[in-house]
């Protein structure tokens, strides 16, 4: 990996998830032709409970993605009072609809809504996050990357890795501290790092483990998914290491009433940093555009079962 030792008079290289969507975003719009060749037309389903603004921020990118790669995207909207008997009625109609290739239930869910069982409604076929248990347990079985498991991977997770992978940051072998252990980021991004074929070392911090700061000076890449602004702080990181801001907090509005977002990790790591995703336009864009891949496999694998 790239060393960086001049950390007070160097910039990191911005690992760009735009730039590398649009490139996966090309990929897509020819397998969405190819589908569409054969009558099939990949359609992503969203469920928004409420009017979060920034559930509606996601959906919007989620749909504009979409539209992008050339498949539609249908938004079903319920109300932020909807019980989670509608939102799992909501969520078995969505399984049921022969138009939806896949779909997701956008979260966070309102208080008082278990999320784990709305998840566990959908339809693991139709899981375009990849947070279905049966899925998630796919991935934990299925280390070994020339055994096709045929369940999607969670989308930040890999959009991650293939956000490190398009800019040639060596993986096997290094040692990755992963900040966070919620179950859309943190848990499977470990699983999949730790994966055959990627064979990081990885560790797992939280908010019990004794010294971060120490288990993250050690690091090779290090992955911030805990959403506290700007907890990494730029002496923890070893020069030349990859850092990839992931969590996101809105710390108020400007006078354009636009929302400020803030990552997790400290604007002076970039001097510190070798590679250094940006938050926005970092790892969101990569999120995204799984997403859209998720889709387009699972028609694909569709296809190949009525052919």
């Amino acid at each position: 990996m790239k060393q960086q030792t001049e950390s007070s008079h160097t910039t990191s290289i911005t690992l760009s998830g735009l730039e590398v969507a649009a490139l996966h975003k090309k990929e897509l719009r020819q397998r969405a032709a190819r589908l569409q060749q054969h009558g099939v037309y990949p359609k992503l389903g969203i469920l928004l409970v409420g009017d979060d603004p920034a559930s509606r921020t996601y959906t919007r990118g989620k749909q504009r993605d979409c539209a992008e790669v050339g498949i539609e995207a249908d938004l079903i909207n319920l109300p932020a009072t909807a019980s989670e008997d509608q939102i799992a009625a909501a969520i078995t109609a969505l399984n049921q609809r022969a138009d939806i290739t896949a779909f997701i239930v956008q979260l966070p869910l309102p208080d008082g809504i278990n999320e784990q069982r709305m998840l566990e409604c959908i339809d693991p076929s139709k899981d375009a996050d990849g947070l279905h248990p049966t899925n998630l347990g796919r991935l934990v079985l299925g280390l070994d990357p020339t055994e096709a498991i045929d369940a999607p991977l969670p989308c930040t997770p890999l959009g991650i890795v293939e956000l490190l992978t398009h800019y040639h940051i060596d993986l096997p072998g290094k040692r990755a501290v992963v900040i966070g252990r919620g179950i859309t980021v943190g848990r499977p991004l470990s699983l999949l790092l730790s994966r055959r074929g990627i064979d990081t070392t990885v560790i797992q911090v939280h908010s019990k483990t004794p010294d971060i700061a120490d288990e993250i000076q050690r690091a090779d890449i290090v992955i911030a998914a805990l959403g506290s602004p700007h907890f990494v702080q730029p002496e923890w990181i070893k020069p030349g290491a990859a850092v990839l801001d992931v969590g996101v907090t809105r710390t108020g509005t400007t006078t354009s009433t636009k929302t400020i977002l803030t990552g997790d990790v400290h604007p002076e790591v970039s001097h510190i940093a070798g590679w250094l995703s940006p938050n926005p336009h970092g790892v969101g864009p990569m999120t995204r555009v799984m997403l859209v891949t998720n889709v387009i496999a699972t028609a694909e694998r569709q296809l190949a079962l009525i052919s």
